[in-house]
């Protein structure tokens, strides 16, 4: 009779046979012979690569909302009250090319609202072709800020707007006065102040030029990718823009660039961790005269930082890659980026970059009367702005050709000191 086979020992007999099997063993070869050297194929399987880490999305938007917010529609005050008249007023002023001295540089001119409000040069020129010391900020969101100018000023988009109308380098008007009794000479623009103003005494004034202005761009805000994410839509950021989220947040570029304007909330040194190299503009310490304030600047707000370069207070930064790493270089205590995270921080970049209101800044049609410094010019130039300077309109100043000739001759070294510019950095509204 035979014995049963024990269970136990069956098992261990097919693990033997199964393990020879596995080192490769064939009969007369010792144990282990049967291993290939190659160590990619050594043991049945290859160890798989580690896997990638995954990104809390709901943990990162915790986060964010301890730091950042989306966008309002405006940026309202009870100061300057907005109403559709006031706002409609303000729209035709910011591109009338008569608010400067030869009828042709307007707001529009250096913050251009098709272009992200920016005219994407280093520093624009004004109505004689001479350019100012600092690059003209986007107006995009600006009455936001928590002042206004590189410099910071002024406290208001409304004083911000007095400033270019005035400046010998900008718009060239030599007085307020001089500004109104151009804009009362246009009929169609006393009928807009009274309708604006319906309970001034003296409507047309250039205070209400400037709230007019104001009104016009305290709604000029752009929400974008990045609002519809922080407002619960996942799908809003890409997978890079997301982890670039996180990479801004891991740098602490928060604690200057925060609020739903990524910026223009506070005054920063230029070179707080490493000094910024060939730094002349001596910043806000032109206004207030406290050393603490030398090469220090408003923070620019980084929505639409996509479109808006070039970077930096003189425009000397042509590119948003070569901003951020002399950022990290000399704002922060990390290490330079690797290309990943570099792509990863473009990407959130672009999702900062929002949707320009179209219908909104639409070009609308400017009251006809004569153009700025010529009462008897009927109509020639009379709606004034980007198109007259495109035209070279006689009458109305040198032609874009004689404004490059005039930068080459250098005619600035030829001024008298009363026509001097004044201190420097008067394009940026924000």
């Amino acid at each position: 009779m035979k014995r049963a086979s024990h269970p136990l020992l069956v098992a261990l007999a097919c693990l033997a046979t199964t393990g020879l099997a596995a080192c490769g063993g064939e009969e007369g070869e010792h144990h282990g012979a049967g291993h290939d050297k190659n160590p990619a194929k050594m043991g049945r399987h290859p160890l798989p690569p580690p896997a990638e880490p995954t990104l809390d999305v709901a943990a990162l938007r915790t986060e964010a909302l301890k730091h950042f917010g989306a966008l309002p529609a405006s940026f309202e005050t009870p100061e300057n009250p907005l109403t559709p008249a006031k706002i409609d007023l303000g729209r035709m002023l910011y591109y009338d090319g008569r608010l400067s001295k030869t009828g042709e540089v307007s707001c529009n001119s250096c913050h251009d609202l098709a272009k992200f409000g920016v005219d994407g040069e280093p520093t624009s020129p004004g109505h004689d072709g001479r350019r100012g010391d600092r690059n003209a900020n986007t107006v995009y969101n600006a009455a936001g800020h928590l002042a206004q100018f590189w410099d910071g000023r002024a406290a208001t988009v409304e004083e911000q707007a007095k400033g270019p109308i005035l400046n010998p380098i900008e718009m060239g008007h030599p007085d307020e006065q001089t500004c109104v009794d151009v804009v009362a000479g246009i009929p169609g623009y006393v009928e807009a102040f009274a309708a604006a103003f319906p309970d001034e005494e003296q409507p047309l004034s250039y205070d209400n030029i400037a709230n007019a202005i104001g009104a016009f761009e305290r709604k000029l805000s752009t929400p974008g990718p990045f609002d519809a994410w922080i407002n619960g839509d996942d799908e809003a950021l890409s997978a890079d823009a997301a982890a670039g989220l996180a990479l801004y947040l891991e740098s602490n570029c928060q604690s200057c660039h925060a609020s739903y304007l990524f910026g223009g909330m506070s005054y920063q040194k230029l070179g707080t961790e490493k000094p910024w190299p060939g730094l002349e503009d001596v910043g806000r310490f032109a206004v207030t005269n406290d050393e603490r304030d030398r090469f220090v600047f408003k923070v620019p707000s980084l929505r639409n930082i996509a479109k808006t370069g070039p970077y930096l207070h003189d425009g000397s930064i042509a590119d948003l890659e070569t901003m951020i790493a002399k950022m990290v270089e000399h704002q922060t205590k990390r290490a330079p980026y690797n290309p990943d995270e570099m792509r990863q921080m473009l990407a959130f970049m672009d999702a900062l970059t929002g949707e320009l209101p179209m219908d909104y800044i639409a070009k609308p049609e400017l009251p006809a009367g004569p153009a700025a410094g010529e009462p008897d010019a009927g109509v020639v130039g009379a709606d004034g702005g980007d198109e007259a300077a495109e035209e070279g309109v006689p009458g109305t100043g040198p032609t874009p050709e004689e404004r490059r000739e005039m930068e080459r001759e250098g005619q600035e070294d030829d001024l008298s000191p009363t026509e001097q510019p004044a201190k420097p950095g008067t394009k940026a509204p924000g």
